[in-house]
């Protein structure tokens, strides 16, 4: 019997490759012909979400550029990228470069959670799930640094100490890594950090007589600044994490003090530092130098845990930065701490610019005793007279995050030509709604209140929170026009109605309500 089994197996694998020959040219270029068409531009493929799959399945490395077309900053990234998918063309043709304009692939737009633009995802082995963020990528020269070190050696081994002289003269910045063995956890997260900070060399050695002509005894990351150590952070197994690593090592692309421009805006935020403090004063002011200095003085201490930046009052084009903080001229010098991720703001309270009221600042804002600041228009008397009604700060928990009405809200700015163009169309919506008891549409201007209970986006953004007694906030990405905003909200309340016919809900919003309040108290104050 098995010499049977054996016999046919030839003429199985004969049957096989028969079939394949069997299929005519024709029928080829017709399955061929079936594949979604993926077209390049500047070496760059142009995806969406028809030709996606075909573009993972194809490659064993795509970086992808979400964008959107209009946006100045994704036009100046894109020229970059374009660059290093021109250079690695030959070099390296496993690796792929791909872009995919947002704006009408709202489905791709949503499922890698696209927020900030552009943002730059690198997929391996044609998977879809987990990319790896290229986070403050933007020169081509960095993009090609970093996938270089995503699909190789991120490090330089070193062995003698002319090479780490090379290493840190050929840059401004360079980063050694100074071990006593090259297999510990500590040595990884090095490994790891560098495939994150493509702006500059990184190099690592285990020589005793390195780490001694250097000075070195333990475990240690020394960051070089034209030749000259400058941060020597100590590494034990565990102590550090990779992003703990960046932190610290990417503030030195950065002085101690930054001046925010349109120039240095994008490096501020490519350092992954989400406290930033703010010093708000004119340049050319008599108490400037003074002021400066003492801020100056402060900021060594709190390096890779706040930012310092400067803003200059007397510059108009950082009108929108006074905007965001209500800083008046009558409140200059003023000092302020930004959370990234919260959004909170906190106001120093002492009046006086010092090296020590900035540094009980900070060190009260760190250890969690600084108090919120919050900023409210007063409720207007008329506020929910209009089909439209008015929100701020001091309402907006209360009238949103209630059980019996489903409220859509636009968040707009005054200044900006988007949301004054939609206005008419959000009070021709709310013209619409006004006779439905249990519908409210409503606007803030969110330049002049803060809600922290809501993520904030690019304006204009809208928001729906449906009725019942869960907290729940469901973002509108469709079509700015009457027709699909309607849509959106007869679909939303649709939903909750068949939600509420097949039963009770647990009643989180009644639970999560008292921390609303707190929120609402902190504002009134």
């Amino acid at each position: 019997m098995k010499t049977q089994h054996f016999f046919f197996l030839p003429l199985l694998f004969l049957s096989d490759f028969l079939a394949v020959e069997s299929i005519s040219p024709n029928e080829r270029k017709l399955r061929k012909a079936k594949l979604p068409k993926i077209r390049k531009e500047n070496s760059v493929l142009l995806l969406k979400k028809s030709n996606f799959d075909r573009a993972l399945k194809e490659t064993k490395y795509l970086l992808v550029e979400f964008y959107v077309s209009l946006s100045q900053a994704s036009q100046n990234v894109s020229k970059e990228f374009a660059e290093a998918a021109r250079l690695l063309k030959k070099e390296a043709p496993r690796i792929q470069f791909g872009k995919i304009d947002v704006t009408d692939q709202h489905d791709l737009r949503k499922e890698f959670n696209i927020q900030e633009f552009p943002t730059v995802k690198f997929f391996v082995d044609g998977i879809r799930e987990a990319p790896i963020d290229c986070k403050g990528v933007r020169r081509a020269s960095a993009f090609i640094t970093w996938l270089k070190r995503q699909t190789g050696p991120s490090t330089v081994l070193i062995n003698s100490t002319d090479q780490v002289e090379a290493i840190i003269n050929a840059d401004d910045l360079a980063v050694i890594g100074f071990f006593k063995e090259l297999h510990n956890d500590s040595v990884e997260v090095f490994r790891e950090t560098a495939k994150d900070v493509p702006e500059m060399p990184f190099g690592m050695t285990s020589s005793e007589d390195i780490c001694a002509h250097y000075g070195i005894q333990t475990n240690a990351l020394v960051v070089f600044k034209k030749g000259k150590p400058v941060h020597n952070e100590v590494l034990e197994d565990g102590r550090r994490n990779k992003l703990d690593l960046t932190r610290i090592i990417k503030t030195f692309t950065l002085d101690l003090v930054t001046e925010y421009n349109l120039e240095t805006s994008v490096k501020i935020f490519d350092v992954p530092v989400e406290n930033h403090i703010l010093l708000f004063i004119p340049t050319n002011s008599e108490t400037f130098n003074t002021t400066y200095e003492n801020y100056k003085s402060a900021a060594a201490e709190f390096r890779g845990k706040i930012m310092f930046v400067l803003v200059n009052t007397n510059e108009t084009r950082n009108g929108r930065i006074f905007e965001y903080f209500r800083i008046r001229e009558v409140d200059v010098p003023a000092v302020r701490i930004l959370n990234l991720t919260s959004q909170a703001k906190y106001k120093m309270p002492a009046d006086e610019v010092t090296v020590e009221n900035v540094r009980h600042f900070c060190q009260s804002y760190l250890d969690g005793k600084a108090k919120l600041h919050l900023s409210s228009e007063e409720i207007a008397e008329d506020w929910d007279k209009m089909p439209v009604k008015v929100l701020v700060g001091q309402n907006f928990n209360r009238i949103v995050f209630n059980r019996t009405m489903t409220v859509f809200v636009m968040f707009y700015a005054p200044w900006s030509y988007d949301c004054r163009k939609l206005l008419p169309i959000w009070d021709e919506l709310g013209e619409k709604y006004q006779s439905h008891k249990d519908v409210i549409i409503a606007k803030i201007d969110i330049t002049a209140n803060d809600v922290l209970s809501v993520a904030m986006d690019r304006y204009p953004f809208f928001r729906l929170f449906p009725a019942g007694p869960d907290i729940q906030e469901v973002p509108y990405v469709g079509e700015h026009n009457l027709e699909a905003f309607s849509e959106f909200l007869e679909e939303q309340i649709k939903m909750k109605a068949e939600t509420r016919e097949k039963g009770p809900s647990r009643g989180m919003k009644g639970v999560l309500s008292q921390k609303e309040t707190v929120i609402t108290e902190k504002e009134e104050l």
